[in-house]
């Protein structure tokens, strides 16, 4: 059989080796050569080893979109995936500039508000779904970036002297303010098919973290969160990679969603371990094959993830 070529495109996929060598093989099972390519603001990235880096502009420039087309036609893409979350909307413009491309992001108003962590919080309070109060005053609270990630700049108020300090050095209307809840962390990874039926659903608890990202966890058939995630999902017409992330209280039990990224989370990998291969899935939704609704991942899956060196001769830049 005639081998077929798959080129696929990352944007800001520069650690995500991993990743990039589940598609590879997965092609490789299906007799497709996947060549995987990173647009990247520096080629001395770790997915180098495995992929071919465009070095490109940063995503407010304004040329920005221009030059990904550009890139997408010079050098054949089929798929593009956003691994960060300012490449959510763009990814999101680039579908409706090139509709041939396969781009499985969500709806632009959905993306819209999700980038936004103050819009996120009303979007699920209108829609019912649980948060923790804002109401200053009940002390411990946690001021977030309204357009931060990774879990930088994030301001603990322990009372009303750390809150008026808060007040003469911050502009109040860039953070989302919450009550803090000593909390267990769960994120969960989520797909949903082109067609809109929900793939798959996979919560992991997160035991360790280091730069916002999950360094130890553990796969858990939550039927609480599981529930959640699926109303979530259905309500906001997601498509594709949904990662969405949850608090479970630990005093009383009960669950708060935080925030939704729409793309592949860091730790999806522990999902494809456990058995929701979400590569499949991509590949599949790409080649029209129709994926079934799957739950019979692996539960207490531990992920631990170790430090892997990479090496450039950066003299010649």
């Amino acid at each position: 059989m005639h081998e077929k070529t798959l080129n696929i495109l990352f944007l800001g996929g520069a650690k995500r080796t991993s990743i990039a060598e589940h598609f590879i093989k997965a092609g490789k099972e299906r007799n497709i050569n996947v060549k995987i390519f990173s647009y990247e603001l520096d080629k001395f990235v770790p997915i180098a080893e495995v992929a071919e880096v465009i070095v490109g502009l940063r995503w407010k420039d304004e040329n920005i979109l221009a030059h990904l087309a550009q890139c997408i036609q010079d050098n054949h893409i089929n798929i593009v995936l956003p691994f960060v979350d300012p490449a959510i909307l763009i990814s999101r413009h680039l579908g409706r500039l090139l509709p041939d491309i396969f781009i499985p992001v969500s709806d632009e108003n959905i993306c819209h508000i999700m980038f936004d962590k103050v819009s996120a919080n009303d979007w699920f309070i209108q829609n019912a779904f649980p948060v923790p109060d804002n109401n200053t005053g009940n002390w411990p609270m946690i001021a977030k970036p309204r357009y931060g990630s990774a879990s930088k700049g994030l301001i603990i108020l322990k009372d009303d002297q750390s809150f008026a300090r808060f007040k003469e050095e911050k502009e109040t209307s860039d953070y989302l303010l919450q009550h803090f809840v000593v909390a267990d962390e769960y994120t969960v990874d989520c797909y949903v098919g082109k067609n809109a039926n929900i793939v798959s659903i996979v919560p992991r608890k997160r035991l360790e973290v280091a730069g916002g990202e999950a360094i130890k966890s553990i796969t858990i058939k939550d039927d609480s969160i599981i529930d959640l995630s699926k109303q979530i999902l259905m309500a906001g017409k997601f498509i594709g990679p949904i990662t969405i992330q949850f608090l479970k209280e630990k005093s009383s039990g009960k669950v708060f969603v935080m925030e939704i990224n729409p793309r592949l989370g860091g730790g999806v990998l522990t999902s494809i371990a456990a058995g929701a291969d979400v590569v499949q899935y991509l590949l599949n939704d790409y080649q029209n094959i129709i994926n079934a609704p799957f739950d019979q991942w692996r539960e207490n899956l531990l992920m631990v993830r170790a430090f892997r060196e990479f090496y450039f001769y950066a003299d010649n830049n």
